[in-house]
C-alpha cells in the first residue's frame, strides 16, 4: 500500500488526530494500533494550555516517530492562519501544514475565500499546504492553482460522525481530479464510512473524534486501520458494478462452463 504525498513515501493511508483522548497513554496506544504515519496537532489549542502545557505533549508526539502535520484549527482569517502556520514551522521544523480557516461556528465549514488566499500565500512561502476544504470542485481547483499538492475535502461537519453525506460531490472530485491526492477529512463516524471513502478511490482518511471518543479508542483505531486497508484493496481489485436486475452467477445457456 506504499504511496507518495508531498514528496514523502508512506505505507499507511490512515491520518489520525491527537485531540480529546482520555489520557496521553491511550492516545499513544491508539496511534500505534492505527499504524498511522501522519498525526495532526492543533497548535492553537495546545498553546492555550500555556507555555509549559504544550511542550510535554509536543515531545511525546515527536517520540512517536510519525510525520507531524500541524494544523491551523481555530483560525477564522487568512492572516491568522498564515501567522500560526509560520509559528508551527518553527516549532516542528516542518513545511507541512493542515490549513483550516473556519467561516461558520455552527458547522465549522471552511471559509473558502480566506482559505484560497491563505493557501496561495503559504505555498509561495515554501509550505506544503494540506487544505481542509469543502467538496466543491471549483474551490478545489482554485486550491490546486494556488499550489496545494493535496486536497482534504470534508465528508460531513467536523466531529458530527455523519459519514459521507455528499457522495456524488466526492465521486465527482475523484473523477475530475484523478491524479491529485485526495484525503477525506472530517465527519467520519465509523469504519464503514472509511471503507466507503476508500472504495470511491480516495487516497487516505483523516479522522479524530471517531477514535478518541470511542469506548475503547485503541480497538477502534485498529478497526479503522483494517477498514481503510480493506477499502483500498477493494478499489484496487475493481468493485463490481451495480445492476438494475438480477444477473445469474452461474450461466445455464449460451456459454460453456465446467463444474469442478
Amino acid at each position: 500500500m506504499s504511496w507518495t504525498i508531498a514528496d514523502t513515501a508512506l505505507d499507511s493511508r490512515f491520518f489520525l488526530g491527537t485531540a480529546a483522548y482520555p489520557s496521553p497513554q491511550i492516545m499513544l496506544d491508539a496511534m500505534r494500533a492505527a499504524g498511522a504515519q501522519v498525526v495532526t496537532v492543533g497548535l492553537k489549542r495546545q498553546a492555550a494550555a500555556g507555555a509549559h502545557g504544550g511542550q510535554p505533549f509536543f515531545s511525546m508526539l515527536r517520540d512517536l516517530g510519525c510525520h507531524l502535520l500541524p494544523n491551523t484549527a481555530g483560525c477564522h482569517t487568512a492572516a491568522e492562519a498564515i501567522s500560526l502556520a509560520q509559528m508551527a514551522r518553527e516549532i516542528f521544523e516542518t513545511s507541512w501544514i493542515k490549513l483550516e480557516v473556519i467561516g461558520d461556528e455552527h458547522t465549522l465549514q471552511p471559509d473558502v475565500f480566506e482559505l484560497v488566499a491563505a493557501a496561495d500565500a503559504l505555498a509561495r512561502d515554501g509550505f506544503q499546504v494540506f487544505p481542509y476544504c469543502t467538496d466543491d470542485l471549483i474551490v478545489c481547483q482554485r486550491l490546486l492553482d494556488a499550489g496545494c499538492p493535496v486536497l482534504m475535502p470534508w465528508a460531513a461537519p467536523i466531529g458530527s460522525g455523519q459519514g459521507l453525506i455528499h457522495l456524488s460531490a466526492l465521486r465527482t472530485l475523484r473523477d475530475r481530479l484523478p491524479d491529485v491526492p485526495l484525503i477525506v477529512d472530517a465527519g467520519i463516524g465509523s469504519p464503514m464510512d472509511a471503507v466507503q471513502a476508500m472504495e470511491l478511490g480516495f487516497d487516505a482518511v483523516l479522522l479524530n473524534s471517531a477514535v478518541s471518543r470511542a469506548l475503547d479508542p485503541v480497538r477502534m483505531a485498529q478497526a479503522f486501520k483494517l477498514a481503510i486497508e480493506a477499502g483500498r484493496l477493494a478499489w484496487e481489485a475493481g468493485i463490481m458494478a451495480e445492476q438494475d436486475m438480477a444477473v445469474a452467477t452461474t450461466p445455464v445457456s449460451g456459454r460453456p462452463f465446467v463444474l469442478a
